[in-house]
């Protein structure tokens, strides 16, 4: 069946008023907040830009010239979502983070119906993914973005690299089931005599891996514990592009991760695939013996490209564009069964709907029933 159907605010000809910007926006380098308050400063010098947590649960009503630009939340009743159905917007922009997982971004197919384009932060391995994916009929309004960082938050922290055979490797990050930390355990388990430790929070441990605990990265005694590791280590199965690989290319480390990271056709950030620990820990075990010039280079390849296409001003470019273009493609085509499951996957999400006492009860009667012990 068609879905491409009609918005229901009206797009206007009219010249850009207010853009509403839902993003957070606070003083951390990390993102979220770095991708909010990096955009809403340099679309600043354009247009008047009000912003919005994307918690918010007020609606926002248009004037005439409006943009509505931003990440819808999970949870129903949220800014973006309830201000998305007002009529009179000049444009209705999306812009969050994409990757395969229904679980993550599957909420948002009934929000893309009412937006002209779907501003997709996300690795080109995902957009190639698009095609043979239940989330294909979204390929028309999505326009991809890749990530952006601010060097001076993340200074060079290594201008060498440890010995062959010494050589470290660190995973930053949470533990969560999308970052697939037990197959960094497997990985871990096959080169005993190599050193991998993890910085970030997390409920469980990482076996095999060292656990330095949280660390903020303002700190000088944080970016001295960093800058005793030579590689950054990432194995997620669902990831859209995570920034702390260039925050890592920033700091001088090379990083390594799974296509499923999103990144997985720049030469310069390499591979390791997923599932397989054997082959990936040849890889790694390769990377011992690799000149440290041969390194060097890898290294200072990709601080060009922090700062020739990894930058807030390209990425705020590729967003003015979408405010002032007057696309707005209708989506592609789809199946009752796959808007079904869609649906059925906002409801199934760990990430949403909004907690009540009704959707508490629903998730109870979702759950599986425990083993006796």
């Amino acid at each position: 069946m068609s879905t491409g159907g009609s918005r229901p605010h009206n797009a206007t000809g009219s010249e850009v008023g207010t853009v509403h910007l839902v993003y957070p926006h606070g003083p951390m380098t990390a993102t979220p907040d770095a991708i909010g308050r990096n955009l809403g400063g340099r679309l600043q010098a354009r247009y008047r830009v009000v912003y919005h947590d994307w918690t918010d649960r007020d609606q926002i009503h248009p004037e005439p010239g409006d943009v509505l630009l931003g990440h819808p939340h999970p949870s129903r009743g949220t800014v973006f979502r309830r201000s998305s159905r007002r009529r009179g917007w000049r444009r209705v922009l999306m812009l969050s983070p994409f990757n395969g997982d229904p679980g993550q971004v599957g909420f948002l197919d009934s929000i893309i119906r009412r937006c002209d384009l779907y501003l997709a932060i996300t690795g080109p391995y995902w957009l190639k993914w698009l095609e043979s994916s239940r989330f294909s009929h979204w390929a028309p309004k999505m326009v991809r973005l890749d990530l952006a960082i601010d060097r001076n938050d993340f200074p060079v922290l290594r201008e060498r690299f440890n010995e062959p055979g010494s050589r470290r490797f660190v995973y930053i990050g949470h533990t969560g089931s999308t970052k697939n930390t037990p197959y960094l355990s497997e990985i871990a388990k096959r080169l005993p005599g190599l050193d991998f430790a993890w910085i970030g929070p997390g409920d469980r441990p990482i076996k095999g891996v060292r656990a330095l605990g949280r660390q903020d990265f303002r700190t000088q005694a944080s970016r001295d514990l960093v800058s005793g590791f030579d590689f950054l280590l990432m194995v997620s199965r669902y990831d859209s592009n995570p920034t702390t690989i260039l925050e890592a290319m920033s700091w001088g480390l090379i990083p390594i991760c799974t296509p499923q990271c999103g990144y997985d056709d720049t030469p310069t950030i390499l591979n390791v695939p997923l599932d397989d620990a054997e082959t990936a820990a040849r890889l790694l075990l390769d990377l011992q013996t690799v000149p440290s010039n041969d390194l060097l280079e890898i290294q200072r390849r990709n601080w060009d490209l922090l700062g020739t296409h990894y930058t807030w001003d390209r990425f705020a470019a590729q967003v003015i564009e979408a405010i002032e273009s007057p696309l707005s493609p209708p989506l592609g085509r789809e199946g009752l069964i796959r808007r079904t499951r869609l649906v059925c996957s906002e409801w199934a999400s760990p990430m949403g709907p909004v907690r009540s006492h009704t959707s508490a009860a629903l998730r109870r009667l979702r759950r599986p029933a425990r083993s006796p012990a």
